[in-house]
Parts: C-alpha cells; structure tokens; sequence
C-alpha cells in the first residue's frame, strides 16, 4: 500500500490569507470554523509503513530534527495517514518560539539531547489521508470528525476548534497571553485548499513605540524603517516595518534628519540583523541612518526578548516622546 499522490512528502499544505477582523459566522462556506492560530513551525507528518516522518512547509525533512514527535507519530498514527499541524515548543506555560528556533538550527546528532531539553509538541488540525485513501476533498467538518476519531495523545494533541464567533472571539483576546498570535478560519464545507490562500487568518497586534533610526531609502523619499530599542544598554536593530505607504512616506519624511554624532549602526548590514528570523537571501543592505526618533508601530505577538519576528506597520511618528521612553515589550 503506498500513500495517496502528492502525500508521501513533501505536502504541499493549505494556506490562509491575512484578514483585519474576525470573519462572521457565515463567512465561509459551510459556516466558519475558528482555530488558534499557534506561534510554531507548520509541518506534516507522513506515517509509512515503516514510521512517520516530517515534513516542513517548504517540504524540508524533519524527520531527524523532530526525533520525539516521529517516535509518537510512528506509535499512535496507522500507516496510511497524513496529518497537518503545527510544532510548539512550550516553556513555562507559554509558547517558545526561540527554543524551536534553536531546535531548528541543530544538526540530528544533538536532536535526542535537544528533545530532552526542550522537548516539542504537534497540534493537529487538519487529516489529509487515513488508511490510504485521500481525505483531502471532504468538507472540513468531515476531515475534522476523522482527525478527532485518531484520539492520539501527547505529544500529538487535537487543535481546539468553534463554530461559535463569541467563543473565537474571546479566544483571541485571551490566548495571547500564552503566545497563540491569533486565529485561522476555515469553511465547514470547503475541501482541503493545498497551496491555495482559501482559510482566513487574524493576528493579535499592539500598538508599541520603537527608535526610527535608519531607513531603507532615502530621507526624503524613505522606503521602510528600521527599528531599533534600547536592550542591554545599546540602541539595537530589532526589525523593520513593511513598505511605507506614499502617505507614510510623506508623513515620516519631515522628521528624518541626518545624525549629529556618531551613530550606533553600521551604514551597512547583512539582511539577517533585520530580522533573525525570516531574513531574505542575498548581500548587504543599505541603510540611510538618521537622528533617532520615536514612532509608534503596530506589532504582533512575535517578540522573543531581543528583536520581532514579523514586519511591523509604522502608525504615526511621536515626535513627543524621548527616544530613552521607547522600550521592549514586556
């Protein structure tokens, strides 16, 4: 027996597009289905008649990163079944993106010493094949009542799941405080969409302050900001916003001037001072310093104590506030 075309891995898993506000009920078709949206690394476990093995959403192997969860996989799941879900590490009753981030960048002969020290967890949510056969063209509330009946134990633990807005609302205002950055909504009736944006996802974010002091482009025409905060007593970069808006450009452009002392970034930096996490391939990038200013961003909840995962927005400029007020979030 041999696992259904496209699922032997890698999976190319579903995809949600980002939304403002927590769709309503009916949004989807079949009637929306709200899940926390877990701060983790997505993958798919592929269980083979000679164990389970895992799959990144680029279709990286991690199998050998992720030896503890393979081990649950190929002791609880059936040969023939595929699962969709997200690794989690927790620490200290919140998520710890960090410590799955240092997992990520062992190599396999320290994965079983890393598993003990921070040992990870999958939260299913979605079945793409059981006992062989592909479930990926059933509605979701089909493929969710299969997943349910698997009954598997930790490490591998059912995603929770609503149909009640209420519910996902109150959801989404409170899992922040574990780390979860928000929901993914799906349609009760929709088939599994692989690699196409058909769920909906919503993330927490909040309004911070932070140092403008560098931009991508020019000062008068700046392209993005680069920001920075005071951590261990140095103004250090701790990400960048996405792309200024024409009317951002023209509201922040007045207030960047050229530095008047020596400045506490290079002119020059390779992309993963801008984010460690999600940097781009290729050579330096060229930043245009600037005197340090404050502006207020919004930002979600992927901050890790020494930069954010995800591009901020820039809001408004606080020419107000003193740069030494601007500081990391709690």
């Amino acid at each position: 027996m041999e696992l259904p075309p496209g699922l032997a891995g890698p999976v190319q898993v579903a995809l949600a597009r980002p939304v403002e506000q927590i769709p309503h009920a009916g949004a989807l078709p079949g009637g929306a289905r709200y899940e926390p949206k877990w701060d983790g690394f997505r993958a798919a476990i592929t269980r083979h008649p000679a164990g389970a093995r895992l799959w990144s959403r680029r279709g990286t192997e991690l199998t050998a990163t992720f030896p503890e969860i393979a081990a649950a996989a190929t002791e609880q799941l059936a040969p023939g079944t595929v699962l969709d879900g997200e690794l989690v590490i927790w620490s200290a009753g919140r998520l710890a993106f960090a410590a799955l981030q240092i997992r990520m960048g062992r190599g396999p002969r320290s994965a079983a010493a890393h598993a003990a020290q921070h040992p990870a967890s999958y939260a299913a949510f979605d079945i793409l094949a059981l006992d062989d056969h592909d479930t990926r063209d059933l509605p979701f509330d089909e493929r969710r009542e299969l997943l349910e009946q698997l009954a598997t134990t930790p490490p591998l633990n059912l995603s929770p799941v609503t149909d009640d807005a209420t519910l996902a609302a109150e959801w989404f205002e409170t899992y922040t405080a574990v780390g979860v950055e928000g929901l993914v909504v799906k349609g009760g009736a929709q088939p599994y969409p692989a690699g196409k944006r058909d769920w909906l996802k919503i993330k927490h974010r909040e309004t911070v302050d932070v140092v403008c002091g560098a931009v991508i482009g020019t000062r008068s025409a700046p392209q993005e900001i680069v920001a920075g905060l005071a951590i261990d007593g140095r103004l250090r970069i701790v990400g960048r916003t996405t792309p200024l808006s024409p009317s951002a450009r023209r509201a922040l452009a007045p207030w960047l001037s050229p530095p008047t002392g020596e400045h506490p970034w290079p002119a020059h930096v390779p992309p993963t001072a801008l984010s460690r996490f999600n940097a781009a391939r290729g050579d330096v990038v060229d930043l245009t310093l600037v005197e340090p200013i404050v502006v207020e961003v919004s930002a979600d909840v992927g901050w890790d104590g020494q930069s954010f995962r995800h591009l901020l927005r820039f809001l408004r400029v606080r020419p107000d506030a003193e740069v030494g007020s601007a500081r990391p979030p709690d």
